[in-house]
């Protein structure tokens, strides 16, 4: 039996694990901050965070400060079906596939 090939990630998944993954790791992350961190334009991030994440059972709670909308921070409450460690794990390779360059 021939050896399994690897199936490529989806870009549309990845950029969901990203999103997710960059929620919990940055401090206060807000839009701003996630379009400065992928380097995507913000109605991308807006729509990864509003329909993405929830078709994968993942929370992302809002935090209000300020008397301003868009004042505050996203909070990630569950990770639905993705797993944490193996994001952590490739997030090399996701940020490959999504061309993202994450500063350290």
């Amino acid at each position: 039996m021939p050896p399994a090939t690897e199936t490529p990630l989806n870009p549309t998944i990845c950029r969901r694990m990203l999103v997710a993954y960059l929620i919990e790791q940055l401090p206060r992350p807000n839009n701003p901050t996630l379009e400065e961190a992928t380097g995507w334009p913000r109605r991308t991030v807006q729509d990864v965070i509003s329909k993405g994440l929830p078709g994968h059972g993942t929370r992302v709670r809002f935090v209000q400060e300020g008397v301003r909308n868009n004042d505050g921070y996203y909070e990630l409450q569950d990770w639905g079906s993705f797993d944490r460690d193996w994001i952590a794990t490739h997030l090399a390779e996701i940020c490959r596939v999504l061309d993202v360059s994450l500063e350290s």
